[in-house]
């Protein structure tokens, strides 16, 4: 074929890009657009962190696709209409695209075939953010999994084809017109409210990836609960935007653990369990899409949750008295990342303490979120609540008090976000006050008291169970 589009998504790299690739061997003159959402102002699902994010990491693909002979076109609008506009204007014979595993993407990529079919143009999707995807790994009766370890048994075992492949030359034409660069204005936001984010980009995600398949990857298993610690890969905005290969991440995993033994065997197996973790959640929201609706679990919709703003207020800002939940929402507030141990934490605690509905807290962590993956999110909510797929059940109930305790006994994290209680000992920062007391004069009394949330909610669950 003489033109071809390469459609850039969530694949915002050069290097082992499936379709980009692809794209190149099959077309004279490939050209690489990536098309602008046109919300304004406000969306329940991202906010100021993930578009910054997004806007520098396509300003590094910009810079960077010279190197291969190409140009970024941007354009903006709805994406079939966009690209409907481009194979007119262009002559394109064929689009190509690394498949999206959301079902607002999915939809859009029919439209695109049915678009293209109309206009006798071809379409070429590939597999590129998930090492498993759609109905590759069912049950042996045909369905989708339901429970994780058994599918993580059988997302072990099944072969994995990392062969990787990097575009030659794209010359793409001088002459196709395109947007400016976005920033976050282009969407209506202030760019004043953009956090301490980790660095965008492909060179900045390479980095870290390298970082941590260099060392810390050998003790995920024994630091990844410990936020006070640098023990996780920091890699979740990285493999949402692939700015990194999923199969390069896996097949340096394998590499890692290749000759080790014992500890450090053990934690990259650990990490690999996680990515299993991740796809696992893709097929939930593949094959029950309504979870972004409702509960996975049928009979615990229509729950009785508490209808406070005030209350929601409090644990949005990091306002609860309970000194680990408060630093974990800080963290978010802050840098646009919370640890994936508070992740659990806060979530829990605003549902199993607060009984404030799940869907309340999911959104909130997609609008500050720099990762943001809706599936995982969702995932890890519904996991949470009780509600979702291999949930936690209804009667695990953690204590905010204990989990301090045990993932931040020094108090290190919590004193770097809850500067009110930088003189509180440790043994008192994970011990609830007496008499509803104040740790400290400017730091809040608990806004509740656990045991008493945690009879209630188990009342609340049981009306179900």
């Amino acid at each position: 074929m003489k033109t071809v589009i390469h459609w850039f998504r969530r694949d915002l790299r050069l290097t082992d890009n499936t379709a980009l690739a692809a794209a190149a061997r099959a077309g004279e003159v490939v050209i690489p657009v990536f098309i602008l959402s046109d919300w304004k102002k406000e969306h329940a699902w991202t906010g100021p962190n993930r578009q910054h994010f997004l806007c520098e990491s396509l300003r590094e693909l910009a810079d960077s696709l010279p190197e291969k002979d190409g140009r970024l076109i941007i354009r903006q609008g709805r994406a079939d209409e966009v690209l409907r506009g481009l194979l007119e204007e262009t002559g394109a014979d064929a689009i190509y695209f690394n498949r999206d595993p959301d079902p607002y993407g999915r939809e859009m990529e029919r439209r695109i075939e049915k678009m293209a079919e109309a206009l006798g143009r071809a379409v070429f999707s590939s597999k590129d953010h998930a090492l498993h995807e759609r109905d590759e790994l069912l049950t042996v009766s045909g369905g989708p999994y339901r429970v994780f370890t058994p599918y993580g048994r059988a997302w072990r075992k099944l072969p994995k084809k990392c062969e990787r492949r990097t575009a030659a030359k794209l010359h793409t034409p001088e002459t196709i017109g395109s947007l400016d660069l976005p920033t976050v204005k282009t969407w209506g936001l202030d760019a004043a409210e953009v956090a301490d984010i980790v660095a965008p980009g492909e060179k900045a995600a390479r980095k870290r990836m390298g970082r941590f398949l260099d060392g810390p990857v050998f003790d995920y298993q024994k630091r990844r609960d410990l936020p006070a610690t640098e023990g996780t890969s920091r890699l979740s905005q990285d493999l949402r935007w692939g700015l990194i290969s999923i199969r390069e991440l896996y097949e340096g995993c394998l590499a890692a653990m290749k000759g080790t033994i014992g500890a450090r065997r053990e934690g990259v197996e650990t990490y690999l369990n996680e990515l299993a973790w991740r796809e696992f959640y893709m097929q939930v929201l593949r094959h029950f899409p309504k979870v972004l609706e409702t509960e996975f679990d049928e009979k615990y919709r229509g729950l009785d949750w508490r209808n406070s703003e005030r209350d929601l207020r409090a644990w949005r800002e990091g306002r609860t008295g309970f000194p680990i939940v408060d630093a974990g929402m800080r963290q978010l507030r802050e840098t646009g990342f919370i640890h994936n141990r508070l992740r659990m934490i806060v979530a829990m605690f605003l549902t199993k303490d607060l009984r404030i509905y799940w869907m309340s807290g999911e959104s909130h962590f997609l609008r500050h979120l720099t990762d943001g993956e809706i599936a995982s999110n969702n995932g890890g909510w519904q996991w949470s609540a009780g509600t979702g797929a291999d949930a936690a059940p209804y009667f695990r109930i953690q204590n905010p008090w204990t989990q301090g305790k045990r993932f931040d006994p020094a108090g290190g994290f919590i004193r770097k976000y809850v500067p009110e209680l930088k003189d509180v000992p440790a043994q008192k920062l994970h011990c609830p006050p007496e008499n509803g007391r104040t740790l400290t004069a400017q730091y809040v009394p608990p806004m509740v008291d656990h045991a008493e949330a945690r009879k209630a909610t188990l009342k609340m669950f049981q009306t179900r169970a």
